[in-house]
């Protein structure tokens, strides 16, 4: 079943941020992992949560979403987000329709 990383970020220092860009998604990629939104434009529909930057990553499963988040590949670029972003970020597992036979 997949799993989602759903991430708000509101950068405090731009350049950090940049290096760390750069660093996310090999380690992203080595554990199964891939963009789905990149802090695209966003329209409110309803409410009022308007994040200063959004980031949705899909993983093949929950297993390996957090065996990605503690891995020593991401361990580095985690280190400098946390450094300059205050980051939200949620785990959450995906949905899988029934299949035509159950």
């Amino acid at each position: 079943m997949p799993a989602y990383v759903v991430v708000q970020v509101a950068v405090d220092d731009p350049a950090v941020y940049e290096k760390y860009k750069a660093l996310a998604p090999p380690a992203i990629a080595a554990y199964g992992g891939r963009y789905i939104v990149r802090a695209g434009p966003s329209e409110i529909l309803e409410g009022t949560w308007q994040p200063p930057r959004l980031v949705l990553l899909e993983f093949p499963t929950m297993q390996q979403a957090r065996a990605w988040w503690a891995s020593p590949e991401y361990a580095a670029a985690k280190a400098l987000r946390q450094s300059c972003a205050e980051t939200e970020m949620l785990l959450i597992e995906g949905f899988a329709p029934p299949t035509a036979s159950g």
